[in-house]
């Protein structure tokens, strides 16, 4: 185990030392694959679905903010829209400029969040998005992971619908718009997919803020849980047909990549927490210091400098009122 430790700080002290060339290169290799999924699912517009724009915009992006990202992929769904009727194009338009309303007032650091959800609903494994980011991020995480999941069903719409829709040029054009909005608005399996990773997300953040031995263990054990039963509970109510195998396959693999996700974000040493004790004129304060477990003190335990109540005490200084 004290192996994988070490390789976990080596791991974090490359990315350290390069930060910005790697972030940059990941922004560019997450970009590249969006739109090239967007394209392969799509490809209604020819003029954008060609590799010299991806790797163009690509490019753009990895030197930009990443929202970029997320901007570039909805223009590219809104322009296959266009590509397969303009009502389509209005209504999916529409529907991401709310959503980029929710989403830039409420989470906008989460932009995996948004950009990864669809392509593990391709993978199989989109049970993984609401525990990672119930552990990583916040309750209001819930709104990106949100955002994906209506991201996926908006293109797996188009898709599955291409027939119809680009056939309906004899239809008016208020029956075309009410026939696309119902088609989107009304799909239960989106539903059950929101309402499940919503209480996920929420649920993990909160149990592993707990002051808990192990908490964020416990956390991504029963967001795992809690997702597959509401997914169930929800698809009952709403009468739709759950796949169960699908289900349980997809909950075990995205627990496991949670795991080792978990490993490098969070790792702490429980059985050397320290309980220390601050006072100054008005509280008493009860702290709980957990050691994150570091490549210094990896095999030298004997070594590690242990909190002590006395020295805490002393070192604390009550903030004066009125300072800035």
């Amino acid at each position: 185990m004290e192996q994988l430790y070490l390789i976990r700080e080596g791991l974090r002290s490359f990315y350290s030392k390069y930060e910005g060339y790697i972030r940059s290169a990941l922004k560019f290799l997450l970009c590249l694959i969006v739109l090239t999924a967007i394209n392969s699912k799509l490809g209604y517009m020819k003029r954008i679905d060609n590799t010299a724009i991806v790797l163009i915009i690509s490019l753009l992006c990895s030197f930009l903010p990443a929202n970029l990202i997320v901007f570039f992929s909805a223009v590219f769904v809104a322009l296959h829209a266009y590509g397969l009727s303009l009502e389509t194009a209005v209504v999916v338009a529409a529907l991401f400029f709310l959503m980029f309303l929710l989403y830039y007032r409420y989470s906008p650091k989460d932009t995996l969040a948004v950009l990864i959800t669809p392509l593990c609903f391709y993978l199989r494994i989109p049970y993984l998005m609401p525990v990672v980011f119930g552990l990583i991020g916040t309750p209001l995480s819930a709104v990106s992971v949100s955002c994906g999941v209506v991201s996926y069903y908006v293109i797996e719409y188009m898709n599955e619908h291409y027939d119809v829709l680009s056939g309906m040029a004899d239809e008016n054009t208020v029956a075309r718009f009410k026939y696309i909005v119902d088609g989107l608005l009304q799909n239960k399996e989106m539903i059950v997919m929101i309402a499940a990773f919503s209480v996920t997300v929420v649920a993990v953040n909160v149990i592993k803020r707990l002051s808990i031995d192990h908490s964020w263990t416990i956390a991504l054990l029963s967001g795992i849980v809690i997702d597959m039963f509401t997914v169930i509970i929800v698809g009952i109510r709403l009468d739709i047909k759950i796949n169960a195998g699908a289900l349980i396959i997809g909950s075990l693999l995205s627990a496991l990549i949670a795991v080792i996700i978990k490993f490098f974000v969070f790792a702490v040493d429980y059985e050397k927490t320290e309980r220390v004790q601050f006072e100054d004129d008005e509280y008493y304060y009860y702290v709980k210091a957990v050691p994150k477990i570091r490549k210094k003190t990896l095999g030298s335990p004997e070594k590690e400098k242990r909190i002590e109540p006395g020295r805490a005490q002393a070192r604390y200084r009550s903030p004066q009122k009125g300072a800035n």
